[in-house]
């Protein structure tokens, strides 16, 4: 019986050290999600640099829905997200910009752009249904942006500024972008990099 006794207060004991270690894991963890920043978008130093003119286009829209500005004074903010029909994250993303394109109507619009041939998207566009999207097949818009990778999205201002830009991977990124523009910065980075210069001044 004395045996039987002195194991369960070993097992108790455990348990009770077990409880206390998670606590203090949990404790850190909290510390630790504090103390990282988030991750926007990856700014890239090619291309149009923020809170510079956008290059100007007029170039009629793959999906039917009519000629596209793109750059200069318009009365909406634009998203414009580089894609391609290849690009897995790409696709993943699509939903997220139906989401945005309705919740974000009031101030953006979203338009999509990509290069190559025009039997290939159009195969793209039906088959993700994105005919509600304006959807630029144009080489030298992708050139003009020094799009290198994807997906890649700029945020181009009613002024037809640049607002903010950079690779996008998730939804976070993306809006990221969006956080940018309100916080008047390039980047979240570049918002945390000032207030911890401002912090250490």
């Amino acid at each position: 019986m004395e045996a039987i006794d002195i194991i369960v207060g070993v097992l108790f004991v455990v348990v009770l050290a077990l409880v206390v270690a998670v606590w203090a894991l949990a404790r850190q963890t909290g510390i630790l999600f504090e103390r990282v920043a988030p991750l926007g978008a990856l700014v890239t130093d090619s291309g149009p640099a923020v809170g510079q003119p956008a290059p100007q286009f007029d170039i009629q829209s793959l999906s039917g829905t009519g000629a596209v500005s793109v750059g200069g004074q318009q009365s909406h903010s634009t998203l414009l997200f580089f894609l391609s029909p290849t690009c897995p994250v790409c696709k993943k993303l699509i939903p997220l910009l139906n989401k945005i394109q309705n919740d974000e109507r009031t101030w953006l619009n979203v338009v999509l752009a990509s290069d190559g041939k025009a039997e290939e998207h159009a195969k793209f566009i039906e088959s993700h249904k994105l005919s509600a999207f304006p959807y630029l097949l144009s080489t030298e818009l992708g050139l003009a942006f020094r799009v290198s990778r994807l997906p890649f999205a700029v945020l181009i201002g009613e002024n037809g500024n640049v607002l903010a830009k950079g690779l996008v991977n998730n939804r976070e990124q993306i809006e990221s972008l969006f956080n940018a523009k309100e916080m008047g910065v390039a980047s979240v980075q570049t918002y945390i990099e000032q207030a911890e210069t401002s912090a250490h001044a």
